[in-house]
């Protein structure tokens, strides 16, 4: 009789034996789920990483994991600069848009600044915050003249 395990840590080859079915599912409706890694180091004037982003591209869409700027660095565009050069090398392997989350207390005026809108919202994640989830077309638009 089939039973459930609580598994306390995670190995390589048990994630890929619970993902497999999932898979199959999809690749069986020809959605083939082959993230590529995408990920950008920021370095301070001594060449240590002082940030960074962290993301992938799938289905024609970049997903922004982790953004993040050392204190020392913050308020200097650098924040910007990673998001765009995540979106160009996205446009690159053929995206057309891109999705990020964030917390209340975090950066969504930043995203907002940068044209993404908020597509959902997650009350008390955690409690007495919200977590956001935005969007952004990588396309022009048409009325703006492609360069």
């Amino acid at each position: 009789m089939p039973v459930i395990e609580r598994i306390a840590e995670l190995d390589p080859e048990v994630r890929e034996a619970i993902t497999a079915p999932l898979d199959t599912f999809s690749r069986e409706r020809g959605f083939v789920w082959q993230p590529e890694p995408l990920a950008l180091a920021l370095r301070d004037d001594e060449g240590r990483v002082a940030g960074g982003a962290i993301g992938e591209t799938n289905w024609g869409w970049l997903h922004i994991r982790i953004l993040a700027v050392s204190e020392a660095l913050r308020g200097q565009d650098w924040g910007s600069r990673l998001i765009r050069e995540l979106e160009r090398l996205a446009v690159e392997r053929g995206c057309h848009h891109t999705w990020v989350d964030t917390f209340s207390f975090q950066a969504r005026p930043f995203y907002e600044r940068l044209g993404y809108r908020v597509f959902g919202t997650l009350p008390d994640y955690p409690v007495g915050h919200e977590r956001y989830f935005l969007s952004k077309s990588l396309l022009p638009s048409a009325s703006t003249p492609a360069i």
